[in-house]
């Protein structure tokens, strides 16, 4: 019976002994895995390996960095010459136009109506000029003599008539005034001849009368002509403002351009202030830039412009300075001056904003870069390099100016012996370890 008892004993001590066992060992798994866990969190950052490159210091020509705007080189707001009503429009916003092109096109009606009254009147005031003209005998361009007229013709063959006619019987009555006194006719007789050279000259100054006032006739007649050729002439003046009108229905384009705008459409009643299409010349194109007044006495007419625009980040536009305002604006203190650019592609546009560069006369130094160091987010028009001091990325946001090669001019933002780094540019970040390979 004792060995039974024995047995019964041992079982509850070897099960409670394992249970210790199990228990003392979960309690120790969970501190190792916070252990681990801690240890994970606490890894140590990545450093980059990465190529670098110094600055490079070159000599350039000197220059002037400026900002400005495309302008078109010649703007037209067309506008029609007569006012209507629009028929018909022939353009629409960006179509290129030729000079003389018709972009628009009027309501000829009233056109035609004004001209044929014109040319009707014009007829009628020629057959009243021919008219005056035969009165006194004139016909075409003849040069105008009064004493040709018939009317004058004959006062004047009547009044040189009656003058001989006086004359005579004056020599009458004088040659019975001799013979009177001897004796040799009769007194009744020198009666009779004095009366009628009295008579003939009486005669022969009323014919003098008829000729002078036929003479102002035939002048006042003439001047009737003046006045109706001048009625002449201010009725073909009408005719051809007919004329004109008639033209003006047509409405074309005064250069060779691209229409940015045309506002009105069929059917609209214009006057002459109305602008029936905006037309840009933009081959070439012209850039405005501001320059501060520090440059006035460098910028001259002639001078090569480098320019870039967002559109377009890896091309320079180039072309030259034509024009430079006397003038500097007070509030900012700049001056404007203008470039030329052939813009034979188009690819300018007005209102495009743009960065210039302006080569002056003589030389400086410059800090190059290879184009791989620098990043550029097109998006904001901003570039940036990452510079290497002290074993870390330093990122430095730049100005960027002119491509020479395969290296990039940097005009402000970092040392001239800065260190740059050249490739993994995207991965970086500013105070991240880094190696140089």
């Amino acid at each position: 019976m004792k060995p039974i008892r024995i047995q019964n004993i041992m079982f509850p001590i070897l099960a409670l002994a394992a249970a210790l066992v199990f228990t003392a060992a979960c309690g120790k798994s969970q501190p190792e895995t916070a252990v681990s866990a801690k240890s994970e969190t606490k890894a140590p950052s990545q450093t980059a390996a990465v190529h670098a490159t110094k600055v490079s210091i070159q000599e350039v020509s000197a220059s002037v960095q400026a900002t400005g705007s495309f302008v078109a080189q010649e703007t037209s707001r067309v506008a029609p010459d007569s006012p209507g009503v629009i028929l018909t429009t022939l353009v629409d916003v960006g179509d290129q136009v030729k000079e003389g092109q018709v972009i628009a096109r009027l309501d000829e009606r009233d056109a035609k109506l004004r001209l044929d009254q014109a040319l009707a009147q014009q007829q009628q005031a020629e057959a009243s000029v021919r008219q005056a003209q035969s009165r006194i005998g004139l016909s075409g361009t003849q040069n105008f003599d009064p004493n040709s007229v018939p009317e004058v013709l004959a006062a004047r063959a009547s009044f040189e008539s009656a003058t001989a006619q006086a004359k005579l019987a004056e020599a009458d009555a004088q040659r019975y005034a001799n013979l009177i006194a001897s004796g040799d006719v009769s007194r009744s007789a020198y009666d009779r001849a004095r009366t009628a050279a009295e008579t003939a000259q009486a005669q022969a100054n009323a014919s003098r009368q008829t000729y002078e006032a036929a003479l102002n006739n035939a002048r006042q007649n003439y001047q009737g002509v003046g006045t109706q050729e001048a009625s002449l002439q201010a009725i073909r003046a009408q005719v051809s403002l007919a004329r004109k009108a008639l033209a003006d229905v047509d409405i074309k384009a005064p250069f060779a351009g691209y229409v940015s705008s045309r506002p009105v459409a069929a059917g609209e009643y214009v006057a002459t202030s109305a602008t029936i299409a905006t037309i840009l010349r933009i081959t070439p194109v012209k850039l405005q830039l501001q320059i501060p007044q520090t440059y006035a006495p460098s910028v001259k007419v002639g001078l090569q412009v480098e320019a870039s625009v967002t559109g377009f980040p890896d091309r320079i536009f180039k072309g030259k300075v034509t024009a430079v305002n006397p003038a500097v604006e007070t509030n900012s203190r700049t001056f404007i001056a203008e470039a030329s650019f052939p813009n034979t592609d188009l690819a300018l546009k007005p209102g495009m904003f743009a960065t210039a560069r302006v080569v002056l006369p003589g030389s400086t130094k410059g800090v190059f870069v290879p184009r791989d160091a620098v990043l550029t987010d097109t998006t904001t028009n901003s570039s940036q390099v990452y510079m290497i001091v002290e074993g870390k990325a330093r990122v430095a946001v730049v100005q960027i100016g002119e491509t020479l090669g395969d290296k990039i001019r940097i005009l402000a933002g970092i040392p001239d012996d800065a260190v740059l780094a050249t490739d993994h540019l995207q991965d970086l970040y500013d105070g991240q370890n880094v190696t140089v390979q």
